[in-house]
């Protein structure tokens, strides 16, 4: 039996840049203090119903868990210096630009000796080699949801998401960073081009799209596929397995252009008050059979290669869910774009407002 989290609300959920925003920064949250305290900030609902309750029984720490709905929203409150978090779980590239501004800080090993069960591949990765900063939480892929009973032709490339013949019942990301990489990949593009005439390109493509969609969404897109209001979906992974396991028509696939492969990462912000109950935390998570806890919970990938054998079989086998080194070929992690961002916020908001400049 599969363990869903009984608000089904996707990992990244986002909810508008400006109104996710504007509540983040309003929102306060009663943080904790004290020694054995813990306050955590990430997503909602992408946690196993017992991890927090378990690591508060085994170490004596009281943990404040509050959520945002947007990597934005994370970033804006610790630029501001609203800095009474001791634990936050980041995105790749958010972690590599976190690490260029000083925002959050290195991170003693010696209190994380679990460090050694994470998958080779996952500590030497681009954004944070040998985990200094970071310490992945969980990982996946983007790619399409689709309905197998309804969708008859093959879905194998992003050009499905752009079928006529589904017009209005196809979705997504409201994510900029996840929605132009598609349009990139489709044109033989990379996910992180900062070419303007590329850009262009993949702005002229979701313009197209746009009367085609049901919405932009990165929360509602997975009770719409399991209720067959959605056909066809862009989605993470782990969110798209949630569908499925709701309705077995609902299939998943990682476009034959290509991906994006991405990890979310436990981090300690600057000035963080409970550093090193953070640190035990992290190593926590890092137990095989934890690891294998959330991971089965939360349907995503667990970057600890000593949770393997206790995650369930249909699931570790199942190449969507862990693809190969091969397939993993073929997958870009998204970068921090430095001072090119601000093309990629030009064709997103030209793309919102659906109309070329």
């Amino acid at each position: 039996m599969r363990i869903l989290s009984p608000a089904r609300i996707s990992r990244r959920a986002f909810l508008g840049a400006s109104a996710a925003l504007a509540a983040g920064l309003a929102t306060g949250c009663a943080r904790g203090d004290g020694p054995n305290t813990l306050n955590f900030y990430n997503y909602p609902n992408y946690i196993a119903p017992d991890t927090i309750a378990n690591f508060e029984t085994a170490y004596g720490v009281r943990v404040t868990y509050d959520n945002y709905s947007a990597q934005d929203t994370l970033e804006a409150k610790l630029r501001i210096g609203q800095f009474g978090y001791d634990l936050v779980v980041a995105s790749d590239y958010k972690v590599a630009r976190f690490i260029k501004t000083g925002i959050i800080q290195q991170l003693d090993q010696a209190r994380i000796p679990n460090l050694h069960n994470l998958f080779s591949w996952v500590r030497e990765n681009p954004y944070d080699p040998g985990n200094h900063y970071a310490v992945p939480w969980q990982w996946g892929t983007t790619g399409i949801g689709y309905n197998t009973a309804a969708v008859t032709k093959p879905v194998t490339g992003w050009g499905s998401l752009w079928d006529a013949q589904f017009a209005g019942r196809i979705s997504m990301l409201s994510e900029r960073r996840e929605c132009i990489a598609a349009a990139l990949l489709l044109r033989g593009y990379s996910v992180n081009s900062v070419i303007p005439a590329q850009l262009d390109e993949a702005r002229d493509l979701l313009l197209e799209q746009q009367p085609l969609l049901r919405h932009y969404t990165s929360d509602t897109y997975i009770d719409e596929l399991a209720s067959e209001d959605l056909l066809l979906a862009q989605g993470w992974s782990g969110d798209v397995f949630q569908a499925i396991a709701d309705n077995p028509n609902v299939s998943y696939v990682i476009p034959r252009e290509g991906s994006m492969l991405w990890v979310d990462s436990m981090c300690i912000p600057r000035g963080a008050p409970h550093k090193e109950v953070a640190e035990t935390f992290m190593n926590y998570v890092l137990e095989p059979k934890v690891g294998a806890d959330l991971s089965n919970a939360i349907e995503f990938a667990t970057p600890n290669r000593a949770a393997l054998p206790y995650i369930r079989p249909e699931d570790r086998d199942n190449p969507l869910i862990y693809p190969p080194e091969s397939a993993r070929k073929r997958l870009e992690f998204l970068q921090d774009l430095g001072q090119h961002e601000v093309l990629w916020n030009r064709v997103w908001d030209q793309v919102l407002l659906g109309a070329r400049p």
